[in-house]
Parts: structure tokens; sequence; C-alpha cells
């Protein structure tokens, strides 16, 4: 009775332990409000504009333009880039493409997904996807893997018919991760995110007599409670659950193979 009361409270702690990492293993990025989303799309990797993760950015450019977007993604999550692309009513077949670089720009190839899709002549609109790799918290130098940092998203059209050069087009793109967890941790982390950083210093106006430089940073995005470097997953608490498991397995063990520990029969003239 009193082993079976013990296993009874360590199942119910366990399981109280085990709340917080299930609760972890949803989706890092929920819609947010998009009424400031932004409706415009840069022309490079230096001006692409920034969006949060949840966010449905729009753009209206021609064919024959590069469309550019940055978001930030951190270890442990799986990003998913989409992106609609509306376009004229009269238009040639037209072939679309989206690519995703990373903070060292680049290019990161799609698990899966529509990556590139030809839009016949007459269709109204294209729909493309891209599903990344999970983002590492640490990789080897030569590796090609997703790490932490920012990632930037590339709108083209590819072998367009110079008729349909400079017809007008709106895109709408948007970037979502999936937490995957301890199932992707690694043994190691980056000392500091692949962001763009302090690149160079630009001279403000003059005030008050006085010479005010500021340093220009090119990104300012991050996910949301900020970088977490790779240090914490849930694989720690499974990792406890299972160092728990095994010791009450030990105990239990014990409990029924030693006996009451005293003979139960004594033997004549004791």
């Amino acid at each position: 009775m009193r082993i079976t009361r013990v296993l009874g409270t360590a199942l119910l702690a366990l399981g109280l332990a085990a709340g917080p990492a299930a609760a972890d293993s949803s989706p890092s990025a929920s819609p947010s409000d998009d009424g400031g989303a932004p409706t415009q799309a840069g022309t490079s990797f230096r001006t692409a504009t920034e969006i949060e993760q949840g966010q449905q950015a729009t753009a209206g450019g021609s064919t024959g333009d590069y469309m550019y977007w940055s978001f930030a993604a951190d270890a442990g999550q799986r990003p998913t880039v989409k992106a609609t692309v509306k376009l004229p009513e009269s238009h040639a077949s037209q072939t679309w493409q989206i690519d995703v670089y990373d903070g060292l720009r680049r290019r990161q190839s799609c698990q899966y997904g529509a990556q590139t899709r030809t839009a016949a002549q007459g269709t109204a609109s294209v729909d493309l996807a891209c599903v990344l790799r999970t983002v590492r918290a640490w990789s080897e130098p030569w590796a090609n893997d997703p790490l932490p940092g920012t990632y930037y998203i590339r709108l083209m059209a590819v072998g367009l018919p110079v008729s349909d050069l400079g017809l007008p087009v709106s895109a709408e793109v948007r970037a979502d991760s999936k937490d995957i967890g301890g199932a992707a941790a690694v043994d190691g982390s980056l000392a500091q995110p692949l962001t763009p950083g302090i690149a160079v210093k630009s001279e403000q106006s003059k005030d008050d007599g006085k010479d005010a430089k500021k340093p220009a940073v090119l990104s300012s995005i991050e996910p949301d409670g900020g970088w977490s470097s790779g240090w914490w997953s849930d694989r720690w608490v499974w990792t406890g659950i299972g160092g728990v498991l095994a010791a009450l397995a030990g105990i239990g063990g014990y409990a029924l193979t030693r006996g009451s520990g005293r003979p139960s029969r004594v033997p004549p003239g004791y």
C-alpha cells in the first residue's frame, strides 16, 4: 500500500512537470493584429522590410522587381513562409519564386512547399510556400544549417517575357513558426544571433553646437521574449522525468525483492 501511494504521488508530480513542456510545443507565433503590418517591400537585402512572425505584410510592385522582407527566427523554431501574388487580368504565363536566406545571406533550402509555381495565362493569383528546416542553436562552420537570427524573404518572377515587364502586381507575405522543442536541441549555442548589426555610423544634424553621431542598426527585430540562445528546451524536463522514473523503478524493485526482513519460520530451539 505504501509503495502504491509513493508511485501515485510521483506520477502526479511528473504530470505537473510535463505540463510546461507540453505548453512549449505549441506554435511560437500567433496571428497578430495586422493594423500595423507593413504595406511595402524592400528592393535589396539592406532595405528589406521588417515583419513580425504572424503578421501579413502587403506590397505593390511591378513584374520584374525584386521584393524583400525580413523576420527573426530563434532556435527550435521551424519557419514557414507563404506568399500570394495577385496578377493583372491580362498577362502571359509567368513563373514566380520565393527564396529564403539566413543572416549570412546563405540561401536556405525548403523541406517542402511550392517554392516555385507557374501561373497560366489569365490566372488571377499564384500561391507560394516554403517550410524551412528547424533552426539550430549551433552548427559547424562548414555546415549550411539554419541558425538563430534574421531571415530574408525574396519574391520575384523568373523567365518573364518582355511583354509582361512592368505590369502592376500586388503581394501578400506571411511568416510563421512551429516550436519543435527538445527534439531539435543541440549541445551548444551561438555567442550572438546572426543579425545585421552596427555596420556604419551616420552623422546626424548638429544639435546645440555639437556633432551627434549615432550607430546605424540595420535590423531591430527579435523574437517575442528575446533570443533564447538555445540554452533551454523541454529536453531538460524529459531528462529529469527519466531520472525520476529510473529512481522509482529501483525503489520498487528493492521493495519487492528484499522480503520482510526476517525468516517466515523460526527453527526449533530458537
